[in-house]
């Protein structure tokens, strides 16, 4: 993601790739209608339109090679337990049964993936995804979802933290506008992450596909 004159790379940041483990797991955050439907005030952005297709066919790969699938959406119970946001839509309608809380149905499969609601940005922020990994013997996530300089990047620093591999095809996730996009995913890809393209990651996933078969 970085030029080569970067100041940061000159001082060691980004000095290598990561890599893919031996067992990934798909974590999608917040492809709920309130953020891909432009009904909504905070939906229909076109960079989030592009990742959720792209997403849709991400999925569809990890599902046929029976690579776990967690996704989440933010609900409060009113504007009462929510946080200090400062995005008005989100105090005021993310709250349980409302249809901005609604899962993408181009990304949700019901019968197969592991749902979570989050009340904070991260997806790993007091959920039991962990568990959900721990238990599947996860090495690997792979984050898609919106927003890149919001949840997108809360969740990355928080997968890094916990000790996996961490991949973000760019082409998946997705923001208002195309400068934090871009910054953000630049400095996670200097510190906590590799910022790939979908192809390698499907290319990654059919080779798991194999193995599995």
């Amino acid at each position: 993601m970085s030029d080569a004159g970067d100041i940061y790379k000159q001082i060691g940041f980004e000095a290598h790739r990561i890599g893919f483990g031996e067992r990934p797991a798909i974590a999608v955050v917040d492809f709920q209608r309130g953020f891909t439907d432009s009904e909504f005030p905070l939906g229909g952005r076109p960079l989030v339109e592009r990742a959720v297709e792209n997403t849709a066919r991400l999925l569809e790969l990890a599902r046929a090679g029976n690579i776990p699938v967690a996704t989440c959406y933010t609900a409060y119970s009113s504007a009462r337990d929510a946080p200090y946001w400062k995005i008005p839509p989100v105090v005021e309608e993310f709250h349980h049964g409302h249809p901005c809380t609604e899962l993408e149905p181009r990304i949700y499969d019901r019968d197969y993936d592991v749902v979570y609601c989050k009340t904070g940005p991260s997806i790993f922020f007091q959920t039991a995804i962990t568990q959900f990994f721990v238990k599947e013997r996860v090495d690997t996530v792979i984050i898609a979802g919106c927003n890149t300089s919001g949840c997108i990047r809360a969740s990355i620093i928080d997968a890094f933290s916990y000790g996996y591999r961490v991949a973000v095809p760019e082409d998946c996730v997705g923001d208002v506008e195309e400068g934090p996009h871009v910054a953000n995913l630049t400095d996670v890809h200097r510190r906590y992450a590799d910022v790939v393209t979908l192809d390698e990651v499907l290319g990654y996933l059919d080779d798991v596909r194999k193995r599995n078969s």
